[in-house]
């Protein structure tokens, strides 16, 4: 019987396994002799141009399903037949917030308020918006939301919730990363061998690994439970290669890290903003403004070209590795095992980071060899730190602040109209959403990497908290003239904070166990918190999100949106007013008062984080090690 098990795990191994060594480690291959693997950023790649027109044809019938539903009590619902007959449809973007388990589990559930296939979410909620987005964006907990559920073939939400307690269940996170098994120590300790031999053959085939090698790897057997070892050998490539996304019958999905200069411990709003995508991997920041094919990371290149000619590297893309490339803060857990029960491969990695590296490079991801070394065309009147360096350093796509994924999003050549920002954020003292993603992308804008997109204005913190803009859904650059100013028009922003209706969702973020009822607890607050409470208490929400879709291309077309949309637009469009009476609309930026704020990551990570030779814990959690190490214990111990 164990034989026959045995040979059935090789063959599911076999189908599962799209790393060319069939393992975590990277191996070579044939490619053309003449190929470049790097291309500017001057606009969008030829892959992804070619998709996005498959996908306008599902965005356009879900849209329009959408907006007539939601439309249909308006006194003139005529104007979504006259405006689908302008041809100019709208296009839309979401974007999933870090946050750690709380946004991907409170995510969920705002996703699945967006999502027709979530029983009830027609009727009760926003079923279809999802469908009708071209672009599905996540950071660090978001991201592990968006490519959990994209890379298991596009599923739902609501499949997780009708699968729950079998074996195969999606986000099963009963127990603590840190220990697996739960009281099952055996179970525990085997599942660290495995993760230990799959980063140790990626060392010995000739990578670099780090802590993110670890954390990925770990993260991968909650994420992808049906697939050998978690997808050992699952690239992110591959996604090109199924059928749900080949025919554009998902959005687009969109990872995103923050780049760290070497030798520098900063990461601000300067800082090179990284996205992956199922074609490629780069940035459109002027500090690189360029893209490689994701598919052959750890390919040794020079201005693009391999420099062993007609050969690649294939299988450094391991999907695990790039979600946690997106959410290396959190490496900062794996500091707490238990040494003395790992391998001595592992125990020698965890030590050696705890001994001299971890003010440094804990919280990184190695990509080496560097994909855009040596790159000739980026501009010369920046820094060419990026490229100069053999090593490529990445880390949590939230440390620069800008904790909603963004950028991506309002690229010029992706054309939103709207985008909705799901914030799970923990920007107060007591884990709830102030706004300060918002902030942060605002000012990005008008500094050196932000010339290639416009943001509308927001307000300060104060103004968040103090007029209710944290509590409830609300849009943002309602109207284009009010804007001219920008460099363009950017999208519409419609916010969804996280905010209490049924359950207190307002967890830590380093909270990494949370069981069977918890899950399903927070998937119900979050599909609440972006409905009006299941439009409850707004009737006509849904109608109003209409208006807000329909918004940018009336002001293009010059056409008369239905009266009830002017009454939506009072009700929850950003008025311009502040807190303070004084302030300008114009100069906002993160405001100091008598709201105490935290964030999820570290705008700077300097060497002022080490005190008294003891590693802290990046500044803008205001949590001492000690609370971490308690907090980590008391989830290992199953009491939190």
């Amino acid at each position: 019987m164990l034989l026959l098990f045995a040979v059935i795990a090789l063959i599911l191994n076999e189908a599962v396994a799209w790393s060319p060594t069939n393992s975590y480690a990277p191996g070579n291959v044939s490619c053309a002799d003449d190929v470049n693997l790097v291309r500017e950023a001057s606009g969008l790649s030829a892959n992804e141009t070619a998709w996005l027109k498959k996908r306008d044809a599902y965005t356009k019938d879900a849209l329009k399903s959408f907006l007539d539903r939601a439309t249909e009590n308006f006194t003139n619902s005529s104007f979504v037949d006259a405006l689908w007959n302008s041809g100019k449809t709208p296009k839309l973007g979401v974007g999933c917030s870090g946050g750690g388990y709380r946004a991907m589990l409170s995510g969920a559930g705002m996703l699945s308020a967006l999502d027709n296939r979530t029983s009830g979410a027609d009727k009760h909620g926003l079923g279809g918006v999802l469908q009708s987005a071209t672009y599905l964006a996540g950071l660090s907990g978001g991201n592990w939301l968006v490519g959990s559920l994209a890379w298991n073939n596009w599923t739902s939400v609501q499949d997780v919730i009708d699968n729950r307690g079998q074996d195969d269940e999606l986000w099963d996170i009963s127990n603590s990363i840190l220990n697996p098994g739960g009281i099952n120590i055996f179970s525990s300790a085997s599942r660290w061998d495995q993760i230990s031999d799959a980063v140790e053959a990626k060392q010995h085939a000739g990578f670099n690994t780090s802590l993110t090698d670890i954390w990925g790897r770990a993260l991968s057997y909650n994420f992808f439970p049906t697939l050998y070892r978690g997808g050992e050998a699952y690239t992110w490539s591959t996604l090109r290669d199924a059928d749900v996304f080949k025919n554009a019958e998902m959005p687009f999905p969109i990872s995103v890290a923050d780049g760290r200069y070497p030798g520098t411990e900063i990461i601000d709003l300067n800082s090179t903003l990284f996205e992956f995508n199922p074609f490629e991997m780069g940035s459109w920041d002027p500090s690189l403004n360029a893209f490689t094919d994701v598919k052959y990371l750890g390919t040794n290149v020079t201005n693009g070209t391999p420099v062993a000619k007609g050969q690649c590297v294939a299988g450094f893309d391991n999907t695990g590795f790039i979600m946690g490339t997106s959410s290396t803060l959190f490496n900062q857990f794996l500091l707490q095992l238990n040494t003395t029960s790992l391998s001595s491969f592992l125990k020698g990695i965890v030590e050696d980071f705890l001994d001299d590296l971890s003010d440094e490079y804990d919280d990184i991801a190695i990509y080496n060899p560097n994909p855009f070394r040596d790159t000739e065309f980026v501009a010369s009147n920046y820094s060419h730190s990026v490229v100069d360096s053999s090593n490529l350093f990445l880390v949590d796509g939230g440390e620069d602040g800008e904790n909603i994924p963004f950028v991506p999003l309002l690229q010029e050549d992706r054309d939103l109209d709207v985008i909705f920002a799901l914030d799970n954020s923990a920007d107060t003292e007591d884990y709830w959403p102030a706004g300060l993603s918002l902030i942060a992308t605002y000012e990005r804008q008008f500094g050196p990497q932000g010339k290639d997109f416009a943001f509308p204005y927001v307000p300060d913190v104060d103004t968040f908290v103090q007029h209710g803009l944290n509590s409830k859904p609300t849009f943002f650059g309602c109207e284009a003239s009010n804007m001219t100013d920008l460099t363009r028009t950017p999208p519409l922003i419609v916010y969804m904070p996280n905010n209490r209706q049924s359950y207190n969702s307002n967890t830590s973020t380093f909270k990494m166990s949370y069981d069977s009822a918890q899950r399903m607890q927070m998937f119900q607050n979050g599909f609440e918190a972006v409905t009006r409470n299941n439009l409850t208490d707004d009737s006509g929400f849904a109608g109003c999100v209409a208006c807000a879709i329909m918004k940018r291309k009336q002001e293009s077309l010059n056409m008369t949106l239905p009266s009830e949309c002017t009454q939506c637009f009072q009700d929850y469009c950003w008025d311009g007013k502040t807190a303070s009476s004084s302030a300008n609309v114009s100069t906002l930026g993160p405001a100091s008062g008598s709201v105490s704020f935290v964030t999820d990551s570290a705008t700077s990570t300097s060497s002022s984080s080490k005190k008294n030779g003891e590693p802290q814990m990046p500044q803008s959690h205001s949590m001492s090690w000690y609370v971490v190490f308690t907090t980590v214990l008391g989830v290992a111990l199953g009491i939190m």
